[in-house]
């Protein structure tokens, strides 16, 4: 939705975490140069009696596949977000296509992060989640991390300034400021010092 309304023209900057399609995005013409901005990951959580055995997992695949061989509940934001196709990816990984289970255990709310979250975790489901988003959401109750720390959950987010060939009324100085500012050691200093429940929620290369 991010990129689509930049394309629009309805914003001047575009922080998203969808590589390729950030790419495809300047590529066309709707932005300048892309540029890396920080990194977090992601994460699988559910509750902590883990149905599926989850923690036991050696690798994305391995989670991933316990929770559709056993068709435990998997809630997934469904909204071609980029945490929605980077899900898509992991899943292609294993062969196993969830939106043929579409309504039965694999549930799509067509929502952002924070509704999925609250969904899932009413439902008592597994959620594929940013971890940034997981350590401000409040509404845990007994949900916790139960895979992490895989190099495919790595999550990369990008910066580009909408052009102004596409976009002529588009803040093009300013966001060129922005954009240098944020890449910059004190831009960088600012996005890892940046803390909730004193937990680092952004890294910068």
């Amino acid at each position: 939705a991010a990129i689509k309304n930049a394309e629009r023209c309805n914003g001047d900057l575009l922080i998203v975490h969808a590589k390729n399609r950030e790419q495809a995005f300047v590529k066309a013409g709707f932005g300048e140069t892309r540029e890396n901005l920080m990194y977090n990951d992601f994460v699988l959580v559910g509750p902590s009696h883990d149905p599926a055995n989850v923690k036991a997992s050696l690798s994305t695949n391995d989670a991933l596949r316990r929770i559709a061989l056993d068709r435990q509940k998997f809630v997934s934001r469904g909204d071609d977000s980029g945490t929605n196709i980077k899900e898509l990816n992991l899943w292609t990984n294993t062969d196993i296509n969830p939106q043929n289970f579409s309504g039965d255990w694999y549930l799509e709310t067509g929502s952002g992060m924070g509704t999925t979250l609250n969904i899932g975790v009413e439902l008592d489901a597994y959620i594929f989640t940013d971890r940034a988003t997981w350590i401000s959401f409040r509404n845990k109750k007994n949900f916790r991390i139960l895979f992490q720390g895989d190099k495919n959950l790595f999550n990369q987010y990008g910066v580009i300034s909408v052009s102004p060939s596409n976009c002529p009324k588009t803040k093009i100085k300013k966001t060129t400021q922005i954009v240098v500012w944020l890449t910059s050691k004190k831009g960088k200093d600012a996005i890892k010092n940046f803390k909730v429940n004193g937990q680092q929620l952004f890294f910068t290369h």
